[in-house]
């Protein structure tokens, strides 16, 4: 039977960025804004976030040559791209795989919200603190922004291309938290409810790696199956250290 999916999907989220690290300290310090001189697409990785892609490209990297992946794509903000460069060099002395960039892949669009602590929203928009704890996550839509629905919209034809073009190809996308998340919830047919349970748990780690494999026992053409998620296991082996702080704009997530 024809393998309509690849028969292996990796999603990857950034290193830890310059951003995860000042909003940290905008919460510590209780400012409504979070200090960032770039604009978000254009935020770094920090200096642990390039220690956590050194070490999950390493991991990558030590994956025999059939297991390694064939195709990289990565969102077009600097800490994911930087993120995917860093493993495809590992890669590169055996493959030479490119990153494609897929603005698809993008953060979530936070609009009015953007660089807001949770007080700062509280503070300056009181009128979308409110709609977001009536309509919840998942619908909520700031002004000039995007609602978790509005990610799933553009990844559904995201992996649509996918399907199209990389069938039976292993692919390394790296992107962001709500991505991933967001991911999940398409691959894997779930509910708005489950989702958001799954969020509620904890954050997505950086560079936590969430693996799906093809099955060809699941419908037509084959379907995918979660192997593991979240799994971080390649940077406590090298020492790097792992985290899951919260994005730059994540009171607005």
């Amino acid at each position: 039977m024809k393998q309509n999916w690849p028969k292996q999907i990796w999603t990857v989220r950034h290193g830890e960025s310059a951003g995860n690290v000042a909003r940290d300290a905008a919460d510590l310090a209780g400012h409504p804004r979070i200090d960032i001189a770039e604009r978000d697409v254009d935020v770094p990785l920090s200096a642990l976030g390039q220690q956590q892609s050194d070490a999950l490209a390493a991991w990558f990297g030590d994956l025999p040559i059939t297991e390694q992946p064939n195709v990289i794509l990565a969102s077009p903000y600097k800490r994911a791209v930087r993120t995917a460069e860093t493993i495809a060099e590992k890669l590169s002395a055996s493959m030479g795989i490119p990153v494609s960039v897929d603005e698809r892949l993008r953060e979530k669009e936070f609009g009015v919200l953007d660089r807001l602590t949770r007080r700062g929203i509280e503070e300056l928009h009181p009128d979308q603190a409110e709609f977001r704890r009536i309509l919840g996550k998942f619908y909520h839509r700031p002004p000039a922004g995007e609602s978790w629905c509005d990610v799933i919209l553009r990844l559904r034809s995201m992996l649509d291309t996918v399907s199209l073009h990389y069938a039976d190809q292993r692919v390394l996308i790296v992107a962001h938290q709500v991505v991933v998340l967001c991911m999940r919830y398409i691959i894997e047919n779930l509910s708005e409810q489950k989702i958001l349970e799954i969020d509620r748990q904890g954050d997505v780690s950086n560079c936590g790696v969430t693996e799906y494999v093809a099955s060809s026992e699941e419908g037509v053409g084959g379907g995918l199956m979660l192997k593991r998620y979240n799994f971080v296991a390649p940077l406590v082996e090298a020492g790097a250290p792992v985290t899951a702080q919260k994005d730059a704009n994540v009171a607005a997530r």
